[in-house]
């Protein structure tokens, strides 16, 4: 069924196309996407309008004039047309048609459309379709290292990788999440060199110490650093030590496949605790060779060359330009000794990922840091030739810190994620008690995590990805306002409503009739929020941002709030039963809206709080 905005732009585009032959003006017919529709900014000028600023040059004429016309061909054809009628009224404000929508029968083709959809609802277009539908899309993100735990900047990565493989699925796309684990490379050889340095003699394992194993080798990436800056030949050691891994030494790869057995461990359990799922783990330590191969193989082709001082490169001027340093514009893609880079095993892989599961898009969540890594990365693979190479996407975002500054994990400054999200749940619980709520919510423990995850992954999702922040703990918590708890306690607060209607006899209504009857200005305003869920869910899909949604879902309860204080539901019954049911069924909608818009950026719903 067709929205009201759809009717409403489709009402426009034959007006003026309509005007454009009455007035004999030669000019092609008016291509839909030329009308645009949007909320008026002040409700008493409508609820929808559309600008004529796209057809002030070819019809040479100003937009009021054109605007005014428009809306008097859309009033006359009303006279004539009873569904053009029932739409609403039609009206000019300046270089604005406007809309005034017929409240009644809004309200119930919008309320229907959700009652009848359910957990659908948000998936479809106006046409019915999902738009990502036949879409498949593959999502790189988290990419930890074996060398250290996850920490505050693995938090927003895993929360934006999620958040928008959610909403592309519910978009209708086919989402298939990748984790890259970074499993090798110098940094690795860092915590092992440090290993052997400080535990090995005293076979001091993280059980034997009490310790998750990923904490207990980020420890060792600590104590390398501290050592190096007294012992600089220590840097040369863990060099050798790259080489002899990849040349396959038993002693080097057997301490390296124990450690990463413990960093893998632990990181699995900090997945499980955040609600983060992939579909595929892949590991550079399986993939660099191809890497190197491609190299190899371009070297031979002439799209590399070799380097005076024996190393591999490639002449990226035309991506960054020729910069004062004589090496700039060249990349490496295998060192003198012969080892691989970074770039190099992104290569390989990239190639196995499109061999395993051929995707209409890779999407790469990747901190912002790394946008010249992703430039170079996606014009040496179309230098290779692989086509594909237009469907890569580096979902670039900022950095975030805490108010006391940035995180430095060679330094052991890091913000721990497994610490912070338990000091998140110690807050929580402690609230919980505080309100003297810890009999009513069930398990405290459990609704004190579930509090904790949605401060968090919700204070992460609310700003654009591509925006630097500050990670605030206590605002994240905050029951009032912007947060993640706000929505959990709105959702809770409708859930209760629900139940106490249902105790005293009163279930929502299922008439489209009932539903006509909510015109009351709040009832409207929430109404109207609600239509808007698949165009969000859309615009978050194209655009990988679910901060819009985050936005949204706000808007959503400030409106179910508005409504409910001018509203009375359950009070109603007695003077207006088809009334109160019919609020009660507004009521439901709202928290069918709000727990599906809650799942997309990983809020979990809490039914008691």
């Amino acid at each position: 069924m067709l929205s009201q905005k759809d009717l409403f732009k489709s009402a426009v585009l034959n007006a003026v196309n309509q005007f454009k032959i009455e007035n004999k003006i030669d000019c092609p017919e008016i291509d839909e996407k030329l009308v645009r529709v949007e909320n008026p900014p002040r409700p008493e000028m409508g609820d929808l309008g559309s600008p004529m600023f796209p057809f002030a040059k070819m019809f040479r004429m100003a937009p009021p004039a054109i605007a005014a016309s428009v809306a008097q061909s859309l009033k006359k054809s009303a006279e004539n047309d009873a569904s053009l009628a029932s739409l609403g009224e039609f009206d000019a404000a300046g270089p604005y048609v406007n809309i005034k929508l017929n409240k009644a029968a809004s309200a119930s083709g919008i309320l229907a459309s959700i009652v009848s959809q359910g957990e659908n609802y948000g998936s479809f277009d106006s046409a019915g379709k999902k738009p990502l539908e036949g879409q498949r899309i593959m999502v790189e993100f988290s990419s930890p290292n074996t060398n250290k735990p996850l920490h505050l900047g693995h938090l927003r990565n895993d929360a934006l990788g999620e958040s928008v493989s959610r909403i592309l699925k519910k978009a209708g796309a086919e989402v298939f999440k990748v984790d890259l684990i970074n499993n090798r490379g110098i940094h690795i050889c860092k915590s092992m060199l440090a290993y052997k340095l400080f535990h090995e003699a005293k076979n001091e394992t993280p059980e034997s110490l009490g310790m998750k194993g990923d904490h207990f080798v980020g420890q060792c990436y600590v104590e390398f650093d501290k050592y190096s800056k007294e012992h600089p030949e220590a840097v040369q050691q863990a060099e050798e030590m790259l080489v002899k891994w990849e040349q396959g030494d038993k002693e080097v790869r057997g301490l390296w496949q124990k450690m990463n057995s413990w960093t893998l461990d632990g990181l699995k359990e900090t997945y499980k605790r955040t609600g983060i799922v992939f579909d595929k783990f892949y590991f550079e330590s399986d993939t660099y060779l191809k890497g190197k191969d491609e190299i190899l193989k371009g070297l031979e082709k002439g799209v590399f060359f070799k380097a005076p001082d024996g190393s591999v490169r490639i002449d990226v001027t035309d991506v960054v330009g020729k910069g004062k340093d004589e090496d700039s514009h060249e990349k490496v893609l295998l060192r003198k000794d012969g080892t691989s880079v970074y770039i190099t095993q992104d290569i390989g892989t990239a190639i196995s990922r499109h061999n395993d599961w051929p995707f209409n898009q890779l999407v790469y969540v990747v901190a912002s840091e790394q946008n010249y890594h992703f430039k170079i990365l996606f014009h040496i693979l179309k230098k290779l030739g692989f086509g594909w190479t237009e469907k890569l996407f580096h979902l670039s975002y900022g950095l975030v810190n805490l108010p006391s500054g940035r995180m430095k994990s060679r330094e052991g400054t890091v913000v721990d994620a497994d610490d912070l999200i338990d000091s998140l749940h110690a807050q929580a619980l402690k609230a919980i008690e505080e309100r003297g709520r810890d009999n009513s919510v069930g398990n405290p423990d459990e609704v004190a995590e579930k509090v904790a995850l949605a401060a968090l992954d919700y204070y992460l999702l609310n700003v654009a990805p591509v925006k630097d922040m500050l990670f605030n703990p206590e605002e994240s918590l905050s029951f009032n306002g912007n947060t993640g708890p706000y929505l959990q306690y709105m959702g809770a607060r409708i859930a209760s409503i629900l139940r106490k209607a249902k105790e005293q006899g009163l279930e929502p209504s299922s008439s489209v009739e009932d539903f006509s009857l909510l015109t009351a200005e709040s009832e409207w305003a929430l109404i109207k929020d609600l239509e808007r869920f698949p165009s969000i869910v859309q615009k978050s899909a194209e655009t990988l941002d679910p901060s819009g949604m985050a936005s949204y879902l706000y808007d959503v309860s400030k409106s179910f709030s508005a409504f409910y204080r001018d509203c009375p539901i359950v009070g109603t019954a007695s003077e207006n039963e088809r009334l109160a049911k019919a609020r009660l069924a507004l009521a439901q909608c709202t928290l069918s809206v709000l727990k599906s818009g809650m799942d997309l950026v990983l809020v979990p719903y809490l039914e008691r709080m």
